[in-house]
């Protein structure tokens, strides 16, 4: 396999391998423009980084939802798996975005929608779940009082 360096937002410039590099064909909601992406492991587990290969400052940290929400069931429209070529189970993986706040006090991530990749044709796609139990904000660390969005 090859490799290729590109330049990212918490490493700097790294050396990856040509399965680390996903296509995103519609691009991921907010950012259709950006289509090439390079799949990364965090220093710090259980997240991932996703960092735009064309642009640095471009990255969203990843995590697998079934970490966050052990019950967690992947109910999305049938065209989007298929727009990444029906993956089988074992070639799917599945991401939630995270957000974390300047204060680093309400870390929350997007269940509501899943970032979903087949790894073997290392094509991916940002859809929007069917099940209305996820939300978009659903916290790390839940606190008393506080409503999810």
């Amino acid at each position: 396999m090859t490799s290729r360096t590109i330049a990212t937002k918490a490493y700097g410039p790294l050396s990856v391998h040509e399965r680390q590099l996903i296509t995103f064909p519609t691009g991921l909601y907010g950012f259709e423009t950006h289509h090439e992406y390079a799949l990364l492991d965090s220093e710090t587990p259980p997240f991932y980084w996703l960092q735009s290969v064309d642009d640095e400052t471009l990255a969203f940290i990843l995590i697998n939802p079934y970490v966050v929400v052990s019950d967690y069931i992947l109910d999305i429209p049938e065209e989007d798996m298929v727009s990444i070529g029906s993956p089988a189970a074992d070639d799917l993986l599945v991401f939630a975005t995270v957000t974390i706040p300047n204060d680093r006090r309400d870390i929350s991530c997007n269940l509501q929608g899943p970032v979903i990749i087949n790894k073997e044709k290392r094509l991916g796609r940002q859809s929007i779940s069917l099940d209305q139990r996820w939300l978009i904000k659903h916290y790390l660390r839940p606190r008393e009082g506080r409503d999810e969005c």
